[in-house]
C-alpha cells in the first residue's frame, strides 16, 4: 500500500539547549504525525525557528529582536509574514522501494497544491535539485522525482488512491500540530499561544482550539 507522509527537512541540531531535542546525524527527513515523540517535535520547532531566524530590517514592522536568548530565536517564527517550513509530502511505493520526496525549496507551508493536483487543475512543482514533479497523465496521476531526467524513479497512482493518500497526510500534520500544542504548553507555557499559531501558519493549518 502507497504511503504518503508529511516530512521537514531537517539537520543536526548541535549546540541548541533552549528545550530538549532529538540526536539526528546530518540532513534528512523528519516525519510529523500524532506519534512523533516529545524530543521528535522540539526538533521540529527548533527547525522551524532556526530556519525563519531573520534579523529584522531597520524600522521593521516586525520590531527589534528581544535581548532574551528564548525570546530572540523564536522571534522570526513568531514575526515572519511568511513562514518557511522545508519539506513537504513524501510519497513511497514499498512494492518497488521507489519514494518521491520533495525537491529543494518547496515547503510545507505548500502542501495545500497537492489539492490542486487531486481537482485536476494542471501539473504542480514540488522543488528543485531534483526537480519533482506531479500531473495527470491520461487517468492516472504520475508522480516523476526529476522531470529533468528520462531515467527518472515514478510512481503512477489513480487518482482516488491520491485523494485517500493526501487526506491521511493533512490528518497526520494537524493530529503533528495537536501535539506540537501541547508540547508548546509544556515548554513554552509564556509563549505556548503565540507559538502554536505560529507553527499553524507554518504548517499551512488553522491553529487548534
Amino acid at each position: 500500500m502507497m504511503l504518503m507522509q508529511p516530512v521537514l527537512e531537517i539537520r543536526s541540531p548541535d549546540g541548541f539547549a533552549l528545550w530538549p531535542t532529538a540526536e539526528h546525524e546530518g540532513w534528512g527527513y523528519l516525519v510529523l504525525n500524532g506519534e512523533s515523540t516529545p524530543a521528535e517535535v522540539g526538533t521540529a520547532v527548533w527547525r522551524l525557528a532556526d530556519v525563519n531566524d531573520v534579523d529584522p530590517e531597520e524600522d521593521d514592522e516586525r520590531g527589534p529582536r528581544p535581548a532574551d536568548p528564548l525570546g530572540a530565536f523564536l522571534h522570526g517564527l513568531l514575526t515572519m509574514p511568511d513562514l518557511f517550513a522545508p519539506g513537504g509530502f513524501r510519497v513511497t511505493d514499498p512494492a518497488t522501494g521507489t519514494v518521491f520526496t520533495p525537491g529543494c525549496c518547496t515547503g510545507l507551508e505548500d502542501w495545500h497544491e497537492w489539492t490542486a493536483v487531486v481537482e485536476g487543475s494542471g501539473p504542480a512543482w514540488f522543488g528543485h535539485d531534483p526537480d519533482a514533479r506531479v500531473e495527470w497523465i491520461g487517468r492516472v496521476v504520475r508522480l516523476t522525482q526529476d522531470d529533468e531526467d528520462a531515467d527518472s524513479p515514478v510512481i503512477e497512482l489513480p487518482v482516488d488512491e491520491l485523494r485517500r493518500l493526501l487526506a491521511g497526510a493533512e490528518r497526520d500534520l494537524r493530529d503533528f500540530l495537536a501535539l506540537a500544542a501541547r508540547w508548546a504548553e509544556r515548554q513554552l507555557p509564556d509563549r505556548a499561544p503565540a507559538v502554536t499559531t505560529a507553527l499553524a501558519r507554518a504548517l499551512a493549518l488553522e491553529a487548534p482550539a
